[in-house]
């Protein structure tokens, strides 16, 4: 049985059956349904993030607003500077709007102080109503000759677009999604040079726009979208390069100003049929999403260096050599305050500088065509990682080797983002790893709480509550089909069996045999033992399986030893029973076997009917050695293995014999008590007296032996062991040996002619 039982390999041992077999079986069926229920978890969540719902895209997004909270970008010297129409300068002119004269006033002021280009972050819609001619209608009770002088007077919007005219001047529009009053829908577009595939059907598209009055516009050397446009949660992270308004292309406002200060004529846009891919103007290639939008990388707040009031610019007291000026307002009730990344609350006119100062850094912002598909990938690795490895080696190892691979894609994102300014989503594939991971740990963990279940109710009645325990605790300790193991085995029969049961009828025997069999198996559980069968009134039992014991040799003499004890209060319970029933009383007294060595153990039988039983030499030879406590008149004999192994103990050689069915001698020993008896010095001078009888014994000196044995004898009653049995058969048997000797070549082993 050994032999076949470790050639079988570790699967077909988990499908030789019974309850430990079906325990593989449920436990590998169980994986498969983890495996399976993970892989369509991963299939769903790959789903969800290629569909994009509003939340993923929400949690998406915050995420890439921490890259740049946290590593925003560098403030370095750029040529921007925003105008600024601040609490400040509506106190010194007035409030807004301000009369167009006033605007132009302060167009020339800004190019007087130096500035390459200039754009308006304000829509001019409508005239001026502070035009002195517009004034007049306004004013009924009016001379005559003030109305004519007013009529006279220079127009405001004509002197303001005499001044954009003078300058490199961009104004502002306002793109609309519907057709309303005072949006115009034809507008003249931009000229773009494609490389590549028209982009028109990938950027964003508008009905029309609220523009600026035509004297205005016809005056000005540029016109840009005023469309910083806002996501889903109201937060500005991207403004679109260029977008459809009607049928005509418009450049924003930021690119505008930098096209016209650069005296560029055309846009170079660089698109492929998934979308635009970049945008160049004046050697500055900048990268776009796919709807040509881009993504500003947002310094910290550097107002001190960005903004100048408008006052100080009228006063002549700003030099604005060689920049790029924009003209808007931080005034609060002015209500141009936007959302963005790094701050809640933002002038939105700085959007358009920031987006400005980023293009002319060259730190641009980049998502990547392909970084939903790597993000994607991302995920799967991981995920598949974690539907492999739950079921195969639990949470803690799947947590550490996911945690891994989790820190090397942060590290990754982080170096991307720092170094290349590129733009990747951790929040998708870390969320969806750890709804993946917590929903397979937690059917592990139901798995687990049902595997100790079912081992706490097959094992309750033959394990210790102990080994039971720790078997429901960790699973893995539960070794199944058959292995190889170096056990100690104990059988224990009760002497003369058949002449108590004379004594009772069948209810009473089964009383009888309960009341035996009880204590005899709370000692074996108690040391940590297995009940391995009942044969009527014996008892089989092992150490050292299903758990690792490496005491087993020693709780199996405990456990021995503790059986023989219990007889003495089983024999008085009996002894009543007996008299109170007026029946005769057979003294119970138990015989016990203990032998070491290698075994095979684990699951023996069928599908239908199984034991988890242990085989092997050893077994039969504890089976043996139990039957020779009636020939040698001693409570427990144990084989040599097992009195090396429990060492300290005391022991007294009994023979080497040639037990039934063996031809191998074996040394066995009489199990007397634990080690406060080894250490007595009665012991001791009786262990000095056996050994001598054993030497005089096996010299064939049958006289000396006779002797010794009575010496023993004595000895032993000294300490109150019960011996006399033993010492009176080997003088029985020397008495033997002198009417017939042994051969002269014996080697004093005894051959036993039956079993005990």
């Amino acid at each position: 049985m050994s032999d076949t039982s470790a050639a079988q390999t570790p699967k077909e041992r988990r499908r030789s059956g019974g309850f430990l077999g079906g325990f593989a079986n449920r436990r590998l069926r169980w994986r498969h349904s983890m495996r399976i229920v993970g892989l369509a978890l991963l299939a769903a969540l790959l789903g969800i993030r290629a569909w994009d719902p509003a939340p993923v895209e929400t949690l998406r997004l915050k995420t890439l607003d921490t890259y740049q909270v946290l590593h925003p970008r560098a403030v370095t010297a750029q040529p921007v500077t925003i105008v600024d129409i601040d609490e400040r300068s509506l106190a010194e002119f007035g409030q807004w709007p301000w009369p167009r004269t006033t605007l132009a006033a302060l167009t020339k002021r800004i190019f007087d102080a130096g500035a390459v280009a200039v754009g308006f972050d304000i829509v001019f819609a409508e005239p001026d109503r502070l035009s002195p001619n517009r004034y007049v209608h306004g004013q009924p009770g009016l001379d005559a000759a003030a109305k004519e002088a007013l009529m006279r007077a220079p127009d405001n919007d004509a002197v303001f677009a005499e001044a954009l005219a003078a300058y490199p001047t961009v104004l502002g529009r306002f793109p609309r999604s519907r057709n309303e009053a005072g949006v115009s829908v034809d507008l003249p577009g931009t000229s773009i040079a494609s490389l590549g595939a028209d982009p028109k059907p990938h950027l964003a598209k508008f009905a029309g726009a609220v523009a600026n009055i035509p004297i205005l516009e016809r005056n000005a050397a540029g016109v840009g979208m005023l469309v910083p446009t806002q996501d889903s949660d109201n937060i500005i992270r991207r403004v679109p390069s260029l977008l459809r308004v009607g049928e005509s292309v418009q450049p924003t406002l930021a690119l505008e100003i930098l096209r016209v200060a650069t005296g560029q004529k055309t846009f170079v846009v660089r698109a492929n049929e998934a979308g635009v891919a970049a945008i160049s103007i004046a050697g500055n290639d900048i990268p776009t999403d796919r709807e040509g939008r881009l993504w500003v990388h947002y310094a910290p707040d550097h107002a001190s260096s960005l903004y100048v009031p408008a006052v100080e610019v009228m006063a002549g007291r700003t030099d604005l050599t060689g920049r790029l000026v924009i003209v808007g307002t931080s005034a609060a009730g002015l209500r141009d305050i936007v959302a963005t990344p790094i701050r809640r609350a933002m002038p939105g006119v700085e959007v358009h500088a920031q987006l400005l100062e980023s293009i002319l850094s060259g730190s641009h912002l980049e998502r990547p065509y392909d970084a939903l598909g790597a993000e994607l990938v991302a995920f799967l690795l991981i995920g598949l990682a974690i539907v492999y490895l739950i079921p195969r080696n639990g949470a803690w190892r799947t947590l550490a080797v996911g945690g891994l691979m989790c820190t090397v894609l942060v590290v990754a994102v982080s170096y991307l983002y720092a170094e290349r300014q590129l733009l990747f989503d951790l929040s998708y594939p870390l969320l969806a790893s750890l709804v993946l991971f917590a929903t397979l740990a937690f059917m592990n963990y139901i798995r687990e709480q049902s595997d100790r279940r079912q081992i706490r109710a097959a094992f309750s009645r033959y394990l210790a509550p102990a080994v039971v325990n720790r078997l429901s605790d960790n699973p893995a300790e539960l070794r199944l089909g058959g292995e190889m193991r170096n056990m100690t085995l104990l059988f224990s029969d009760v002497q003369g069996f058949t002449g108590i049961a004379e004594n009772y009828d069948a209810v009473g025997l089964t009383r009888l045999v309960n009341a035996i069999l009880t204590p005899i198996t709370n000692e074996i559980l108690r040391t940590g033992g297995t009940v391995d069968k009942y044969m009527g009134d014996a008892v089989m039992a092992f150490w050292n399986a299903p758990v690792d014991d490496p005491d087993h040799a020693k709780n199996a003499c405990r456990a021995a030893l503790a059986i023989q004890q219990s007889k003495a209060a089983l024999n008085e319970a009996l002894r009543r029973e007996a008299d109170a029933e007026g029946r005769g009383f057979n003294p119970v007294n138990f015989g016990v076997g203990v032998n070491t060595g290698e075994c095979c153990v684990g699951n023996m039988g069928s599908d239908l009917r199984f034991d988890y039983s242990v085989l092997g030499d050893a077994v039969n030879l504890a089976s043996r050695l139990e039957g020779q406590t009636r020939t040698y008149g001693v409570g427990i004999v144990v084989g040599d293995e097992t009195r090396t192994l429990a060492d300290g103990f005391a022991f007294l050689e009994l023979d080497t014999i040639r037990v039934k069915g063996k031809t191998v001698p074996v040394r066995i020993f009489a199990l007397l008590g634990e080690e406060e008896l080894a250490r007595s010095p009665a012991f001791a001078k009786l262990e000095d007296a056996h050994e001598r009888m054993l030497a005089v014994y096996r010299r064939k000196d049958w006289n000396a032996v006779s002797a010794a044995a009575q010496e023993a004898a004595d000895t032993a009653k000294e300490t109150g062991l019960a011996l006399a049995a033993l010492y009176g058969m080997y003088e029985a048997r020397i008495s033997e040996f002198a009417a017939a000797p042994p051969p002269e070549d014996w080697d004093g082993v005894y051959v036993a002619t039956t079993k005990g």
